[in-house]
């Protein structure tokens, strides 16, 4: 009985010798962060790419139209907005694409986010998500096709890592929510522990069994349920990069 309990005490010590415990990481503080509401007081732009066998009109050699399309269209879901313009008067949109393919396929289309006003030929501008996010949230608008949708966000390595967000194969308006798995770094053990992720794009893609000459796909109230707990301590402004920039770069320092 003694040796039991003296295996017991050893494996206890040991696991939290291997799992140390953070104090940001054990409050949590959810909150519901809107991201991106594909609107008229959109902070970027959106542009939209597709992949090998998009579907481009042609009159003597010339390009006279080629897909995907995209644009803000005077639609959103009923069950979130029950009016058509919000509180100011500015009419609420949800960002529509307009998708045709020569082949069927794994097909994909991008959905990405630039500056406001940047030229056709800009890069992307990750939308930075705040906190530690739990789970993303979007409302997609779908027409009972074979296909799905991911969500791309980058860690502070770097990295880039594809959320799953679901099956578009439905009529009509639906949230879809994904969790943020655990395994995508959001903090590490030195000052400052928060790393938050940056929001990258959106891929709709194609079903070999589906056909796809000629579709819609709506998307409108892009959020994040995030932890926004930052346990205070002392001197914690001096992990703040701009205070330390300031500080360092001080003339009465010189």
């Amino acid at each position: 009985m003694k040796h039991s309990k003296f295996w017991v005490v050893c494996l206890l010590v040991g696991a939290l010798a291997v799992f140390p415990v953070f104090g940001d990481e054990s409050t949590v503080d959810l909150e519901s962060r809107i991201l991106e509401g594909f609107d008229e007081l959109s902070d970027y732009d959106w542009r939209v790419e597709g992949s090998k066998f998009r579907h481009v009109d042609k009159e003597n050699d010339e390009v006279t139209a080629e897909w995907p399309q995209l644009r803000f269209v005077s639609a959103r879901p009923s069950a979130v907005f029950k009016e058509a313009a919000d509180k100011d008067g500015n009419e609420l949109k949800s960002l529509g694409v307009w998708g045709k393919f020569d082949r069927r396929g794994y097909n994909w289309i991008d959905v990405y986010p630039v500056e406001k006003g940047a030229p056709d030929d800009a890069r992307p501008a990750e939308i930075p998500i705040p906190g530690r996010a739990q789970y993303l949230d979007m409302w997609v608008w779908g027409s009972n096709l074979n296909f799905y949708i991911e969500a791309y966000v980058r860690d502070y390595i770097g990295i880039p890592h594809i959320i799953k967000m679901g099956s578009i194969a439905y009529t009509g308006w639906k949230n879809l929510r994904a969790a943020i798995p655990v395994t995508v770094p959001q903090s590490k053990r030195i000052l400052p522990r928060l790393e938050s992720l940056k929001f990258i794009k959106f891929r709709i893609w194609t079903q070999p069994i589906e056909r796809v000459d000629n579709f819609y796909v709506y998307i409108d109230h892009f959020k994040v349920l995030t932890d926004i707990f930052e346990a205070p301590y002392d001197g914690e402004d001096l992990a703040d990069p701009n205070k330390v920039q300031d500080l360092w770069n001080s003339e009465s320092n010189s």
